[in-house]
């Protein structure tokens, strides 16, 4: 393992980040809040000077391979957690450097879990901070930075390692040739369905600040809202409904767009994963507004709350417009279920992921097959292509380590002695990069109460599912680090 290399990226993404702690500092000083600017000028300082520090450092050779570029994508979003925790803690917004580190955390890795109880009352650039860390997050801070230094073009495969940690999803595809180029287009397709939503919203009349937070957070499907009632704030069915839309556009593999741009509309209608993506979000959108219909007026506003409701969940946005802590057990258990399942790989969606269902659906049924007609041969394939056996037990490995670390996380959490569905929902909800859980930590509520221990549980729940667990587990194991292996 070459660890200077790893420090020498790590560095380079820190400097970065003492970047994007402008704009917020700006909004701070145009506000007068003198605690928050202080705060963010402090920060960018130790940002920039351990950056350098490890930038300076001098690797004996500059190849990355999949070892350093896990380790990188592990340290990395560690690093830029912890730092990008400090404004809230020197400026007083978070007492506690733990609540800190997890609602920066929540940001960066898209969750959207708060411990703030009195959203209104945070400082106007800290606001602005928590939605810049989640748009950032959402199609991955590495993946930002290939797309726009030049400089990691030249690391070849290096890039594509990168690329496949951070990146959700079993497999990584290239849109061109070069890695860095592909990071690029994906980027300027996020900034413009980001500008187009922003826009959307001031047309529905949400005020410009709201307007821009709101798109940076459901773009990165990281529901934190400024509001304390989230969007059931804005008393506006046309501005639900665009935020509805678009978080289910988010959830959507980006590289679908793209194919769209190429004008390839039939390959795209034949995507696999799109159909059952879209089919799981109708079915489970019916499924809940009939069964919520007598809460609501008419089966429009049930139907469009509903709508909102799955959209949210299953693209692990995380907002809401009412509290479906008070909805049906029925309606309560989909949700959950929406939670583990998530939206499709290569989004900026949380969750196990659509392809994956589908992988393992196809696999159950060979198995079946085989089962039934021993001799017989059954090949798995997805949108007409062989799906080769790595990918598989990718896959599967990946769902035993997801149970393991479920089932261990729902005992340390359990250890705190509150009711089944606050514990259970609080690790599904962080596992997963959702945001609100049922009970205790229901969308009209915070994680605020839990203790550290179950916060510290939940701090470790949320970067492991963003980095869908290898990335953070390598950092842990220690014949990762010992040379030759």
């Amino acid at each position: 393992m070459n660890l200077l290399l790893i420090l020498s990226y790590v560095g380079k993404i820190l400097r970065m980040e003492a970047l994007f702690l402008l704009p917020p500092m700006l909004i701070s000083f145009w506000h007068n809040e003198r605690a928050s600017v202080l705060a963010f000028l402090a920060t960018a300082a130790l940002l920039l000077v351990v950056g350098q520090i490890f930038v300076r450092l001098r690797p004996k050779g500059r190849s990355i391979y999949t070892r350093e570029a896990f380790a990188i994508v592990g340290l990395t979003w560690i690093a830029i957690s912890f730092f990008g925790a400090l404004p809230f803690w020197f400026s007083g917004a978070i007492p506690h450097l733990l609540d800190a580190c997890f609602e920066t955390v929540s940001g960066f890795t898209t969750t959207g879990s708060t411990i703030l109880t009195n959203i209104e009352a945070t400082p106007m650039g800290m606001l602005f901070w928590r939605s810049c860390i989640v748009w950032l997050g959402g199609m991955g801070v590495l993946v930002f930075f290939l797309a726009i230094a030049d400089k990691a073009s030249k690391q070849g495969e290096g890039s594509y390692y990168i690329v496949q940690a951070e990146s959700p999803g079993p497999t990584v595809g290239k849109l061109v040739p070069k890695m860095s180029h592909s990071a690029a287009i994906l980027y300027l397709i996020y900034i413009a369905l980001t500008l187009l939503l922003i826009l959307l919203l001031l047309l529905g009349g949400m005020p410009l600040f709201d307007s821009i937070t709101t798109a940076f957070c459901t773009a990165g499907t990281g529901g934190f809202s400024v509001r304390s009632a989230s969007l059931g704030a804005y008393d506006s069915t046309y501005l639900q409904g665009v935020v509805s839309v678009f978080m289910a556009v988010f959830g959507v593999n980006f590289n679908i767009y793209y194919l769209v741009l190429l004008g390839q509309v039939s390959k795209v209608l034949r995507n696999e994963e799109l159909r059952l993506y879209l089919g799981i979000l109708t079915a489970a959108t019916l499924a809940v507004a009939f069964n919520i219909r007598p809460l609501f007026d008419n089966i429009w506003q049930a139907l469009h709350h509903s709508l909102f409701q799955v959209s949210s969940i299953m693209t692990t946005t995380g907002f809401s417009t009412v509290d479906f802590n008070y909805w049906p057990g029925f309606s309560k258990m989909i949700l959950l279920l929406l939670m583990i399942a998530g939206g499709s790989a290569g989004s900026t969606a949380g969750g196990i992921k659509a392809v994956r269902l589908l992988l393992l659906g196809k696999s159950f049924r060979a198995g079946l097959q085989k089962a039934y007609h021993p001799r017989s041969v059954k090949v798995i394939r997805m949108d007409g292509k062989l799906v080769e056996d790595e990918v598989l037990h990718g896959v599967g490995t990946y769902m035993i380590a997801y149970c393991f670390l479920a089932v261990a996380s729902l005992a340390l959490v359990a250890l705190e002695g509150h009711s089944l569905e606050t514990t259970v929902s609080a690790v599904l909800t962080c596992l997963n990069n959702v945001g609100p859980g049922l009970d205790l930590v229901g969308p009209a509520a915070s994680f605020a109460p839990l203790s550290n221990l179950s916060k510290s549980v939940l701090i470790a729940d949320m970067l492991i599912g963003r980095l869908e667990i290898f990335p953070i587990l390598l950092l842990f194991a220690p014949t990762a680090w010992r040379r030759g292996h």
